[in-house]
């Protein structure tokens, strides 16, 4: 089976290699976009945003009253066993 194309020009060799040299420059820019620090920060924190949301609001986008009394009373539970580890610990004081 013979080769039925007809031979390019060197017109068109060029205006493939340019239209390939601009797709390979912009694939290259995006690649370098998309690894910056900036924009993995920006990645990063939306992701971590978009975790803490599912986990601490409900579907309305209303904070779940359930974890706000388990940490208020996580820190009141804190709050009295230091202060009862400072009185035993200065009493002679």
């Amino acid at each position: 089976m013979a080769n039925k194309q007809k031979p390019r020009s060197e017109k068109e060799i060029e205006a493939d290699l340019a239209a390939t040299r601009e797709r390979l420059a912009r694939t290259v820019d995006e690649l370098t976009f998309r690894v910056s620090p900036g924009e993995l920060r920006r990645r990063g924190l939306a992701s971590l945003q978009g975790k803490v949301d599912a986990k601490t609001k409900d579907e309305n986008g209303e904070f779940r009253m359930d974890l706000v009394a388990y940490g208020l009373a996580g820190l009141a539970g804190t709050a009295i066993v230091l202060g009862l580890a400072r009185r035993l610990f200065y009493q002679g004081d």
